[in-house]
């Protein structure tokens, strides 16, 4: 198995789309190793910053729009994005572009230190710029991630009907393993209930939006300046631990059959006593703010039907589903209630599942005489949620038809493992062919990306279950036949 450009064959169908060519098959590791005390070549100097924190969701956005300069007397095309190291293992979808080209994203790894080195306290991202910047030249870069658990509630348990608060610890200065001449930073927080604000000297204050800078001095590569902000987030702070995805393909049902196992928790504030029934039911009645997680809401494509809502005790049934024509092109909504409120500390496992109409996904290529098929499908769908949803780990799994072969796929999603087996079910004999993708660090946002799946379903194969059927059955009937024809009996033939 391994990652492919789908050809032309594939773009005759779908619509063009820029994807780019992230897919990993280590976890945050790459093929160059940084000796002990490692520091980046200063050949670039940052010209202009802007760095973009956006605190609205359970997890900080950030985007880093910066004018890079070479000053070395040589072309350079590497370009490195430190991170310390208690943090680089909590960030995911990390893209470099070119802020004045909508080309595709530039491949961007994570670079391990020498094993046997001391432990550094800066990692690092490191970029391959697509086309060398010569010397003097400028290059506009727009860099944009996303950090999971990094938030922490203050104080850390509160009463059922309490607000919440967030603690955010950061540096006003962008971090950067290159001197910066001129930078700004602006935090956009979900309200204007910001009680604490703490070194970082006095941001320029604008409704939710704080100013630090702009820094007109000469910014050394490495400085930090920490600063600490405290603002009221009072919903839930959804975490996924893991996700298992199945989409399931048959080709002699016309059907896709999907189904998600999560476990979540809410990493908000613990309740600093037990928990209140009658009082949560009365708020039932006019629905307050709060941090506990009431419902989760499902947008799901256009003619999704056959919804199921279980967790570990059985089906639950405070779900309501509802349904779109795929000719209106509205999305269906499954909304879903636990059997019960989810506060900070807890957690609620649960799975769902549903079926939609294979020819919304999949398409036959033309002029293939081994039966090409491209099948595109959303990388994750799941909850969409105002107050965003992270997840630690994702695992997709295609499962394929049986007979299937030559599988590649493509996708935007960065991934840490690619696993290609078989899967056996009714009245299989080899087994189905299976794809299986693993992401870390996924948030809700890649729910835009897609998942293109190609493979070969030559038309011998798709008879492979009927004539497997119908030799069973003979096999069962000759059988019988020739049982029956036994003569058992105990007694003398006349």
């Amino acid at each position: 198995m391994r990652p492919s450009i789908l050809l032309s064959a594939c773009a005759a169908f779908f619509s063009a789309t820029s994807l780019a060519d992230s897919n990993l098959s280590e976890p945050l590791s790459s093929q160059q190793i940084l000796p002990d005390g490692f520091k980046p070549p200063q050949v670039f100097q940052n010209v202009n910053l802007l760095r973009s924190t956006n605190l609205e969701k359970a997890y900080i956005r950030e985007t880093v729009n910066v004018v890079i300069e070479n000053i070395d007397s040589k072309v350079q095309d590497q370009y490195y994005i430190p991170f310390s190291a208690d943090v680089i293992d909590k960030v995911g979808g990390l893209e470099v572009r070119d802020k004045k080209n909508s080309g595709p994203a530039f491949k961007s790894e994570v670079v391990e230190y020498d094993p046997n080195s001391l432990y550094s306290s800066t990692q690092f991202f490191l970029t391959t710029l697509p086309t060398p910047l010569p010397p003097k030249s400028q290059l506009t870069l727009s860099i944009t991630y996303h950090i999971l658990s990094t938030l922490t509630p203050l104080p850390k348990k509160i009463s059922q009907a309490e607000r919440q608060y967030l603690l955010y610890t950061f540096s006003t200065y962008t971090p950067s393993a290159y001197p910066t001449l001129k930078q700004k930073t602006k935090l956009k927080f979900p309200t204007t209930d910001i009680p604490d604000v703490i070194g970082g000297g006095s941001p320029d204050r604008q409704g939710s939006t704080f100013t630090y800078g702009p820094y007109n001095d000469l910014v050394p590569a490495g400085a930090s300046e920490e600063a600490s902000v405290r603002y009221e987030f009072t919903k839930p702070l959804i975490y996924a631990t893991h996700l298992e995805r199945d989409i399931e393909v048959s080709h002699w049902g016309g059907n896709l059959a999907i189904e998600e196992r999560y476990w979540l928790t809410n990493q908000g504030a613990n309740l600093k006593e037990n928990f209140n029934r009658v009082q949560w039911a009365a708020t039932q009645y006019y629905n307050p703010p709060t941090s506990a997680l009431r419902e989760l809401k499902v947008p799901l494509k256009a003619g999704s039907m056959n919804p199921y809502f279980t967790d570990d005790i059985g089906n639950v049934s405070t779900s309501r589903f509802r349904t779109s024509s795929p000719k209106k092109g509205a999305e269906a909504l499954l909304e879903l209630k636990p059997r019960y409120p989810v506060f900070g500390g807890w957690k609620y496992s649960f799975r769902i599942g549903w079926d939609a109409d294979l020819k919304a996904f999949l398409r036959k290529l033309d002029n293939t005489p081994e039966g090409g098929h491209v099948l595109k499908v959303p990388f994750l769908e799941g909850p969409k949620m105002g107050e965003g949803v992270s997840y630690r780990k994702v695992e997709v799994k295609v499962v394929l038809p049986e007979g299937a072969r030559n599988v590649r796929f493509e996708t935007e999603v960065p991934l840490v493992g690619v696993e290609e087996g078989t899967y056996r079910t009714f009245m299989d004999t080899v087994g189905r062919t299976t794809l299986k993708l693993t992401a870390m660090n996924v948030v809700d946002e890649a729910r835009d990306k897609m998942l293109i799946v190609t493979y070969d379903y030559p038309f011998s194969a798709a008879f492979r279950k009927p004539v497997t059927i119908f030799l069973g059955v003979a096999v069962v009937f000759a059988t019988a036949w020739g049982i029956g024809r036994l003569d058992v009996s105990i007694g003398k033939q006349s």
